[in-house]
């Protein structure tokens, strides 16, 4: 039977990890990056590498979702009159501007790399600017516009936008929306992650599995996301249990999935929590949520073994030969490395979506993992499984 407890203060999670939980992003909101306010295949090829700055200009002020008919609405495209992409994010504000400003880098370096930073222009805004800065995208007669960056953003643009050029934006909508004529989706989305994960766990042979969740916004949605995929692959009910730090709560725990073990547990929980989590587990598969390991020491990743997840490429395998001519830079946070690196696919998709007649088929190999253009207009992603050994992340090699 689920328990469900009251659960004790936890430690405070860092202003990056809000950042990052819109996309993650990786990504890198207070649910990735949202915030409430008062033909042929084709492939792009990774740009090669360089780091040189372009300039910034103020504005003049996993599984796919069910698709939903947009509302009608009078927004114009405008037809392009160079092949500027301009790149409009939220530098001026004061909570999304270090996970913009990890992005821009990221797209910056890609361009340059690609020797194409004369036709990438930035527009930086606040957090209600969004608005002129598409306006003054569309002025410019730019043949894309990269952003916004944000879910409140990109709910503002799309319903408010009066004239826009077309746009690939770095988020995604919350209602399963579909999106509007000449609109492309590309984000860090931790629904791919769940979604991976679930036929991962279907796929080792798990058949009954347990939920242990915090009530962490995020981490919400990753469990939430896992346990539907879960049961569209064919999995039963999963067994949800709220965390609770408390040793006798945890003792509990630990006692009923003993008394019922599942085939596999999941942990939805940001990673100061994790390592408790898992010392009160009886033995068997575990999975997690992508920022599992974040800014952990090697000792308490050792209390990690064997735990699953899911990384990003770029962080997970540096130096695969596919980034080779990419500017490899740290950031110092995994939450703006996978901004960084969404920066870095963003570019690639953008040139390709710049064109006068975009593809109606992308799937390449990206930084941020295997990218598939949908139907829908949206940018599938599949990021690289992990598994804890010996207190080092390494790519998971399931047995045959």
């Amino acid at each position: 039977m689920a328990a469900t407890h009251p659960t004790l203060p936890r430690g405070r999670a860092t202003i990056l990890l809000l950042l990052a939980a819109s996309l993650l992003v990786a990504c890198a909101g207070p649910g990735p990056l949202s915030r409430s306010r008062p033909g042929p295949a084709t492939a792009a090829p990774p740009p090669p590498a360089s780091t040189a700055l372009a300039p910034t200009y103020p504005p003049p002020e996993v599984p796919l979702p069910q698709l939903v008919a947009p509302a009608s609405s009078p927004t114009i495209v405008t037809p392009p009159t160079s092949d500027t992409i301009c790149l409009v994010l939220p530098l001026e504000s004061p909570l999304y501007g270090p996970a913009a400003a990890a992005v821009k880098a990221g797209f910056l370096a890609a361009a340059n790399a690609a020797g194409s930073a004369s036709r990438t222009r930035i527009i930086a805004h606040g957090d209600d600017g969004v608005l002129p800065a598409f306006a003054a995208a569309a002025e410019s007669g730019a043949a894309l516009v990269v952003g916004p960056l944000t879910r409140d953003d990109l709910k503002t643009v799309l319903a408010l936008a009066l004239t826009r050029p077309r746009m690939l934006a770095l988020n995604q909508q919350e209602d399963g929306s579909a999106l509007p004529d000449q609109v492309y989706a590309l984000s860090l989305a931790i629904e791919s992650d769940a979604e991976l994960l679930a036929r991962r766990a279907y796929a080792d042979g798990a058949r009954t599995l347990a939920t242990v969740a915090s009530d962490a916004p995020l981490q919400r949605r990753f469990k939430a996301a896992f346990s539907a995929a879960w049961e569209r692959t064919g999995g039963s009910t999963t067994r949800d249990y709220r965390f609770d730090a408390r040793p006798e709560v945890l003792s509990l725990l630990r006692r009923e999935l003993i008394a019922r073990p599942p085939d596999a547990t999941l942990l939805a929980l940001n990673a100061d929590e994790a390592p408790l989590a898992k010392s009160f587990l009886p033995p068997g598969p575990v999975y997690a949520s992508s920022q599992i390991a974040d800014g952990l020491p090697a000792p308490m990743l050792r209390d990690l073994e064997g735990v699953r997840y899911v990384e990003i490429p770029w962080l997970a395998d540096p130096a695969d030969a596919i980034f080779a001519r990419l500017p490899h830079t740290s950031l110092g946070d995994p939450v703006l490395d996978r901004l960084y690196a969404l920066g870095l696919d963003a570019f690639a998709i953008a040139e390709l979506l710049a064109n006068a007649i975009p593809p109606d088929r992308v799937e390449f190999e990206g930084a941020t993992g295997h990218l598939s253009l949908t139907p829908a207009h949206v940018f599938v992603r599949e990021g690289q499984i992990m598994v804890i050994r010996a207190g080092q992340p390494t790519p998971y090699a399931p047995t045959p």
